[in-house]
């Protein structure tokens, strides 16, 4: 069993990816900043802990990260407005990132984009550009970090059900199911192979646990 803190609790892949940690017997905690969002999460069968990360400094952070064993993060601003897309996709992930340095919660699940490199070639006048710019750097202080990290890229996201198999290898926009994305995680988690990793996915043919240990 594993204690998992997870940042963005109430997102639509948070909430599939509870019920499949807690189905194996980890314990998991589901950080929210609304409080109207508690009993969703419970009802995902993890404990709720209400706390606005984006306000949140590096030592409140890390009192919410102590005990845990791991964390990953799924939040994010939902566009729109670049400057809190900046606070919250690279300034409040970072803070997450010095936290769980500093309170042991070695292991470090970065949800970001299939797209997140240098080279990603978003124009600074398109309205995506403060995400892309955003998840690039909070991207690359993970990858500096001393945590066990692993940065996720999935690629563009439906409601499609879970298929449970992926490629690493995904062209053009990747599209994958966030149910299959949930499950990507709680394997990468359970998979001590995908640490220090950046791995890109998108729907495939592959079962994941094959295609995350390839």
């Amino acid at each position: 069993m594993s204690r998992i803190l997870i940042i963005g609790g109430h997102g639509k892949i948070a909430l599939l990816l509870a019920p499949l940690l807690a189905a194996r017997g980890d314990e998991v905690t589901s950080v929210v900043r609304n409080p109207d969002h508690v009993d969703d999460v419970h009802a995902a069968g993890a404990t709720a802990l209400v706390l606005d990360v984006a306000a949140a400094d590096t030592t409140t952070l890390s009192d919410a990260l102590a005990g845990n064993d791991a964390v990953v993060w799924s939040a994010g601003a939902g566009g729109g407005d670049a400057a809190r897309t900046y606070a919250v996709d690279r300034d409040a992930a970072i803070r997450a990132m010095d936290a769980a340095e500093v309170s042991g919660a070695s292991r470090f699940v970065m949800v970001s984009w299939i797209g997140s490199s240098p080279d990603h070639g978003i124009d600074p006048s398109d309205s995506f550009f403060p995400y892309a710019d955003a998840k690039l750097a909070a991207d690359e202080h993970l990858r500096r970090s001393s945590l066990e990290w692993t940065v996720l890229g999935p690629g563009t996201l439906t409601s499609d059900d879970a298929t449970g198999r992926i490629t690493t290898e995904p062209t053009g926009r990747g599209e994958i199911s966030r149910a299959d994305v949930a499950q990507v995680i709680a394997a990468t988690l359970g998979d001590a192979a995908t640490i220090h990793r950046t791995i890109r996915f998108g729907a495939g043919a592959t079962p994941i646990s094959e295609a995350l240990s390839a």
